[in-house]
């Protein structure tokens, strides 16, 4: 479904990317993990086409995205959560989730406000609240539903979790699981592995801009040493 193969990334004269490579099948779940700076948020950028790609492709369903702009991308079937939400803080929870919203595949079960609602029901109890007014898990459960208001082919989520409480953060992965129930494509970043190696089908592991370590759920589980090494503080 999508296939990033061998890209390079820069920031000015900074290398961010060193022939990053990865892979998401139809229904999966994929999570890109590693420490904070390796090149997690950048590659994410890349598949967007909010940073560029000096060179290397990324191709989904068979389409080369590479150097095409972020809204052509994101209308060909990607929908992202970004790091950070950024919601509208000056449009309601309604008007966050009409803004965007498309069913270009006609797909005959599009995501619509009542689904939103069903999934978060805290939305609907705050639908006429200004984004800058919601928690932060509100506002994470906001930026999920505007993705999915777009009615995306893949799922894009940078820092799924990141401060959030506890109770939230479950409710988070409890969409994810229910999302993957439903056949969507997930690409996740997110640092709570225990959560990811539960639903996740496969894992590339990242450092310094390049996978080190890919694998499934077991494989990760199965060596320990590896979090550890690429993982740990």
């Amino acid at each position: 479904m999508l296939k990033v193969d061998n890209i390079e990334a820069f920031y000015g004269v900074s290398q961010a990317l060193f022939g990053m490579s990865l892979a998401v099948n139809a229904g999966e779940v994929v999570t890109l993990i590693g420490r904070n700076g390796m090149g997690k948020t950048t590659t994410l950028n890349a598949v967007m086409g909010i940073v560029a790609v000096r060179s290397g492709k990324v191709e989904f369903e068979g389409h080369d995205l590479t150097g095409r702009p972020s809204y052509k991308i994101a209308q060909s079937g990607l929908g992202l959560v970004p790091e950070g939400r950024q919601i509208f803080p000056n449009l309601s929870v309604y008007e966050n989730l009409v803004a965007t919203a498309a069913d270009r595949r006609n797909s005959g079960n599009a995501w619509t406000l009542d689904r939103i609602f069903d999934m978060f029901p805290e939305l609907e109890q705050r639908r006429n609240s200004m984004g800058n007014l919601l928690s932060g898990g509100e506002q994470q459960m906001l930026a999920i539903g505007r993705a999915l208001m777009t009615n995306p082919r893949l799922l894009i989520l940078d820092e799924a979790t990141e401060g959030l409480a506890p109770l939230v953060r479950q409710e988070i992965w409890s969409c994810l699981e229910r999302l993957k129930a439903e056949g969507q494509s997930i690409l996740v970043v997110d640092k709570n592995v225990n959560d990811l190696t539960r639903i996740a089908d496969r894992h590339f592991i990242i450092e310094k801009g390049q996978v080190v370590w890919s694998g499934t759920s077991d494989e990760l589980t199965a060596r320990p040493e590896l979090k550890t090494r690429y993982l740990g503080v």
